[in-house]
């Protein structure tokens, strides 16, 4: 099933005009989420809305916004009024500018989204605004608003369709100074930079995302299996730091030694297909011994589909913006 789109609404050039549907780029939902149970009993924990003096339960009509400018003391804004605050932006993202995509600075990318023609009509206004910004090789510029706040937008031909990119605005970026002001000014030996280039050199290639698994993900379906299945799990030892470098340029030497003798490996590895999917995501979950109501399906190697997670709760709707 397609996503529902988390805007709708019309994209604007000038006088250009069309209705366009705002889509997830990303999405969370295929990785293993956990629900907070009571260790005694085994049910599931659920959390209550509490007046945090009376300790009495609220209704959701009795709950509203409110500032905080002191000590219990808030200023309260209700719906209505946060409703007349409403932009335009809530229902057209007008694109204000066109920039080079290098004047965005990566700090400032929040999450990415597919920007499509809503609808039969309007394709050829679409093209149109997307071509235009193709052919000047740069993004264009506006804003939308998403859960009740307006966000900057970087638009940029992909495809057919347009990206967009959520930007944060100056003020959510902390400067680097206050983190950077206590690095040494170091002297680096034209030796150990060479000796580190070499190592670049060595490790340089392509980012082929389809290479990466998640394997944090992979050893939690481990995990899960092995308990589905009453088998016991083993602590693994936590891996051995190597400590401080006491001499650099040996470790550079080292360094530059290892990689080359991986080198071989390495290159045998590029030559063979590139896995579709990171392999926590393709196995299938094993079955429960014994079989049962609650047993999963048998292991299908041939169907490098989805991998069927362990069993939940049904998913929760997460909210976009």
């Amino acid at each position: 099933m397609a996503p529902r789109a988390n805007w709708k609404g019309f994209l604007r050039l000038s006088l250009v005009t069309c209705p366009v549907a705002l889509y997830p780029a990303t999405s969370d939902t295929e990785k293993v989420s956990f629900n907070q149970i009571n260790r005694k009993t085994g049910h599931r924990i659920k959390y209550a809305k509490v007046d945090a003096d009376t300790g009495e339960e609220v209704a959701n009509d009795d709950i509203m916004k409110g500032y905080k400018i002191d000590t219990d003391t808030y200023i309260e804004v209700s719906k209505d009024e946060l409703d007349e605050l409403a932009l335009e932006s809530t229902r057209t993202i007008e694109i204000d500018e066109f920039v080079p995509r290098a004047d965005i600075d990566s700090r400032y990318v929040i999450r990415p989204y597919y920007l499509v023609p809503d609808g039969k009509v309007g394709h050829d206004a679409f093209a149109v605004i997307r071509e235009t910004i193709r052919s000047m090789d740069k993004v264009a510029i506006g804003r939308v608003v998403l859960t009740n706040r307006e966000h900057i937008i970087a638009l940029e031909p992909l495809d057919k369709g347009l990206m967009g990119t959520l930007l944060r605005y100056p003020y959510e970026v902390r400067s680097e100074t206050e983190y950077f002001d206590d690095i040494q000014d170091v002297k680096i030996t034209k030796d150990m930079l060479d000796l580190a280039k070499h190592i670049v050199e060595q490790k340089s290639g392509s980012f082929e995302p389809e290479q990466f698994e998640d394997r944090y993900e992979q050893a939690l379906i481990e995990l899960i299996n092995q308990k589905r299945n009453g088998l016991g799990t083993k602590t693994k030892a936590a891996p051995k730091s190597t400590g401080n470098v006491i001499n650099l340029m040996d470790a550079l030497k080292r360094s530059l030694a290892s990689e080359k003798q991986a080198a071989p490996a390495a290159e045998k590895a590029k030559g063979k297909k590139p896995k579709k999917a990171a392999a926590g995501q393709r196995e299938m979950l094993l079955p429960i011994s014994g079989g049962g109501k609650r047993a999963a399906k048998e292991t299908v190697k041939e169907t490098p589909k989805k991998a069927e997670k362990p069993a939940r709760s049904a998913a929760r709707t997460k909210k976009a913006g």
